[in-house]
């Protein structure tokens, strides 16, 4: 056997990064109502801050209108501003 023929009993693990899409996109979604926490809380991380599109794969488009939505929904007092583990 040469010193460079390595062989393993299982094969390797070689990591699939899944592939990012845009939630409203694939569903159709059209409009993001400010009303529903809920949904919005999605799209905040446990400090309340607006999570960026590199982790959410949300569109510019309706990163754009999340962050608007999000923002309305705290002028209302429906998400708050800063909190200590939200979810």
């Amino acid at each position: 056997m040469a010193q460079n023929d390595i062989r393993y009993l299982t094969p390797l693990a070689v990591e699939v990064k899944k592939k990012k899409y845009c939630r409203f996109l694939r569903n159709r979604i059209k409009y993001v109502d400010y009303k529903d926490p809920q949904f919005l809380k999605r799209f905040l991380n446990e400090q309340g801050k607006i999570l960026p599109r590199r982790i959410t794969g949300t569109s510019l488009k309706f990163q754009r209108k999340v962050a608007q939505s999000v923002k309305r929904a705290r002028h209302l007092a429906l998400l708050p501003y800063v909190t200590d583990m939200m979810k």
